[in-house]
C-alpha cells in the first residue's frame, strides 16, 4: 500500500448525507460532549513539535521489553481470556468467540515508517499467530489504533468488523466490502455474530489520519456476552461520561483503559494515570488493565510512568489492577498477573 493510501479518505456523498444525521455531528464535524482542548491554552504546535523533537531518553525502554509466547489458536477456558500486545492492542476470547481491539503489528504506529517505531522486545506476534476472528473492534481512526497494514494482512480472517461512525469510509477505500463492517454512534446497541451484545459509548478525543480532524467518530465499547460485561476503552480525556456509563451499564468485570501517552499540554483528550483509576471506580469495574502505554513513545514522559502512577493511586483508592506481560493470559475470576517486570529492565 502506497503512502498516500495509508491516509485513508474521509467521508463523502451518500455516506456524510447519513452522517450528518448523527447528534454527535454539528457544523460539518463531529463533537465531544463537552468542550474539548487539543492542546492546553499555554501551548502551542511549535511548542510542542520542540519538545517532541528533542525526546528524553527515558521515554524509550533501556531493553528490549519481555514478552510470553501464548498459543492463541488453542485456548481453551470458560472463563474470557484477554492478552495483551502493547499499547491498545489485545486479543478476547469470550463465550467461543474470538476477537480483536485496534491491532497494530506494523512496527510504526504512523504512517511513515521512520515515525513512532514500536519498542523492542513488543512485536513478537504478528497475524499469522491468530486464529479466525469473529469481530475486529477499531475505536477510532488514529495510526496507533486503526493500522491499515495490519488490517489488511487480517482480511482473510475476518469475519466482521465493528468500528465508530465515519471509518467505515476509510475501510471502503482500502477495499473492503460495506456488508463487512457496523459503524456504531454513541448509545448504538447491536447484537453481532448471535450473541456478543455490543454497545458504543462516549469517548473524549478526536479522530483524523491527515490535517482535517473530526470528520470520523471516536467511540469506546462496552461487549457483553456469557454473563461477563468488559469495558473496551479507546482514547479519551477524563470527563463525566465515565460515571454516567458506569451507572447505565455497569458493573463491569474489567476495565482496559489508556493510561499513557498522557502530557500537560493537551489534557482533554488522554488521561493521566491517576484519573485512569478514577475512570475505573467511576464504571464500576471490579479490575482496571491499564492499556495505552509499553509500545510506543507517543507522549514525552517515562516509559514506565503510567503504570508505575496508575499503581500508587490505585493504592490509594484501593482499585485492584492487572499488569500482564505482552502475551501473557488474563483469566476473568482465575488469573490476574500483578508482577512489576518493567522494575527487572
Amino acid at each position: 500500500m502506497g503512502l498516500f493510501k495509508t491516509f485513508g479518505e474521509n467521508p463523502s456523498g451518500t455516506r456524510l448525507s447519513d452522517i450528518e444525521k448523527s447528534h454527535n455531528y454539528k457544523d460539518r464535524f463531529f463533537q465531544n460532549l463537552t468542550l474539548t482542548r487539543l492542546i492546553a491554552d499555554n501551548s502551542t504546535i511549535f511548542k510542542n513539535l520542540w519538545k517532541f523533537m528533542n525526546k528524553p531518553k527515558a521515554t524509550i525502554p533501556p531493553k528490549p521489553l519481555p514478552s510470553v509466547q501464548t498459543d492463541l489458536k488453542t485456548i481453551q477456558s470458560r472463563n474470557p481470556v484477554i492478552i495483551w500486545f502493547g499499547h491498545s492492542s489485545y486479543f478476547i476470547r469470550i463465550n467461543g468467540k474470538n476477537i480483536l481491539v485496534d491491532p497494530v503489528f506494523s512496527g510504526n504506529a504512523s504512517p511513515f515508517t521512520f515515525g513512532a517505531k514500536s519498542f523492542a522486545g513488543t512485536d513478537v506476534y504478528n497475524v499469522e499467530d491468530f486464529p479466525e476472528i469473529d469481530i475486529l473492534i477499531l475505536t477510532h481512526d488514529h495510526y496507533d489504533h486503526l493500522d491499515s497494514k495490519t488490517i489488511l494482512k487480517l482480511k482473510p480472517k475476518v469475519k466482521h468488523i465493528v468500528t465508530s461512525l465515519g471509518v467505515g469510509s476509510h475501510l471502503i477505500y482500502w477495499g473492503f466490502n460495506e456488508n463487512s463492517f457496523t459503524e456504531f454512534d454513541w448509545w448504538d446497541h447491536k447484537m453481532i455474530d448471535g450473541d456478543i451484545d455490543i454497545i458504543a459509548v462516549p469517548a473524549r478525543h478526536f479522530s483524523g489520519r491527515s490535517l482535517v480532524r473530526n470528520k470520523t467518530l471516536w467511540s469506546s465499547f462496552i461487549l457483553i456476552s456469557g454473563g461477563y460485561r468488559i469495558f473496551i476503552g479507546g482514547d479519551s480525556g477524563y470527563d463525566s461520561h465515565f460515571r454516567l456509563i458506569g451507572e447505565k451499564y455497569g458493573p463491569f468485570d474489567i476495565a482496559l483503559l489508556e493510561s499513557g501517552q498522557y502530557n500537560e499540554q493537551w489534557p482533554d483528550i488522554h488521561m493521566m494515570p491517576e484519573n485512569t483509576v478514577q475512570a475505573s471506580r467511576d464504571l464500576k469495574a471490579s479490575v482496571l488493565m491499564p492499556v495505552h502505554w509499553g509500545k510506543f513513545a507517543l507522549g514525552l514522559h517515562p516509559w514506565d510512568e503510567p503504570v508505575k502512577r496508575v499503581l500508587q493511586k490505585a493504592k490509594d483508592l484501593q482499585v485492584k489492577v492487572v499488569t500482564p506481560l505482552i502475551g501473557e493470559p488474563v483469566i476473568l475470576g482465575e488469573t490476574y498477573p500483578d508482577k512489576q517486570w518493567w522494575n527487572a529492565l
